[in-house]
């Protein structure tokens, strides 16, 4: 699939010494939700500021929609909307004259139309003429979110967007992310809420110490890295597990009341017809069964740990 937005070999190392960033090679396809994920210092904010021209690299390219973020700066930049961490606009403007400001320093022409079509898309239209001052903290998120899309680009950089936003306007954020993207919009997408990479990405990319260290296919990655569980709540309880079935992957609660049987999820479910049989042969009956799958957050975890 062809890619939006290309990196190479991106460094940066500020005047203190500090390298953030360590010969980052990532591309992110046209038309794709794509996570990035890391721990805070991981360096997501600042990758995330290269592409989109506000910080400048020490080494390495960066394209977007094939410009170059340094030497094509204004084409470059006029492709991305960028909805940053901060909530940050004037206070006293109403929410119709910021958005329009938004298009104008794009240099894109007045379009009463295109702007309408943004707030009512965000719910913003009955607030077209509040002062932003008066608005609350999850509209006021709307509002930059406006602003980004204000001038029609085909990448939205979406940096931590329902940080203190409550459950339903969350979701909201979700439904409107997911339309951008059917409309041919590329969404990058950082978030602490992991659940809302797994509900909505189609790629996750990890970030640790300024290194990419994996970019997968969401469902590929959770078929590869999540483990499964099978749990049997049993007839009896068991005083120990027979010498015969004793393995790493089969654990016996406390209360001898249930097995739990852990394995890889790519694994065959054939092993899972082979511990029933063997169970019934030792005479282990079971009442009931519940199988679980890990979830991407602990994927993440393991991720982020594992060279710790």
């Amino acid at each position: 699939m062809q890619s939006i937005i290309s990196v190479k070999n991106l460094t940066k190392q500020y005047a203190s010494g500090f390298q953030a960033l360590k010969g980052i090679d990532l591309d992110i396809r046209r038309g794709e939700i794509f996570a990035l994920l890391g721990p805070n210092g991981a360096g997501k904010t600042t990758l995330i500021n290269i592409i989109c021209g506000i910080v400048n690299p020490s080494t390495g390219t960066v394209l977007a929609d094939g410009h170059d973020i340094v030497a094509d700066y204004r084409a470059a930049r006029s492709k991305i909307g960028l909805v940053p961490q901060e909530l940050s606009t004037d206070a006293f403007e109403t929410v119709w004259a910021t958005v329009n400001f938004s298009r104008g320093i794009f240099g894109k022409p007045k379009d009463h139309a295109h702007v309408e079509k943004v707030l009512r898309s965000l719910s913003l239209w009955d607030k077209k003429d509040s002062k932003i001052f008066s608005l609350s903290g999850g509209m006021k998120r709307r509002v930059m979110i406006a602003k980004a899309l204000s001038h029609e680009p085909q990448i939205l950089f979406l940096d931590e967007p329902t940080a203190g936003v409550d459950v339903e306007l969350r979701r909201d954020m979700w439904e409107m992310v997911r339309g951008l993207r059917e409309s041919g919009v590329t969404i990058i997408l950082t978030t602490h809420y992991i659940e809302e990479a797994e509900e909505m990405a189609d790629r996750i990319g990890v970030i640790r110490k300024g290194e990419i260290i994996l970019v997968e296919d969401k469902a590929a990655l959770m078929a590869k890295l999540g483990k499964k569980q099978l749990r049997l709540h049993l007839q009896r309880p068991l005083a120990a597990i027979p010498a015969e079935l004793a393995s790493s992957q089969l654990e016996l609660t406390d209360d001898g009341n249930e097995l739990i049987y852990t394995f890889d999820a790519q694994s065959e479910q054939t092993g899972i017809g082979e511990l029933l049989k063997r169970l019934g042969e030792h005479g282990i009956d079971f009442k009931d069964l519940q199988s679980s799958q890990s979830s991407l957050e602990e994927i993440f975890v393991s991720l982020v740990h594992s060279k710790d």
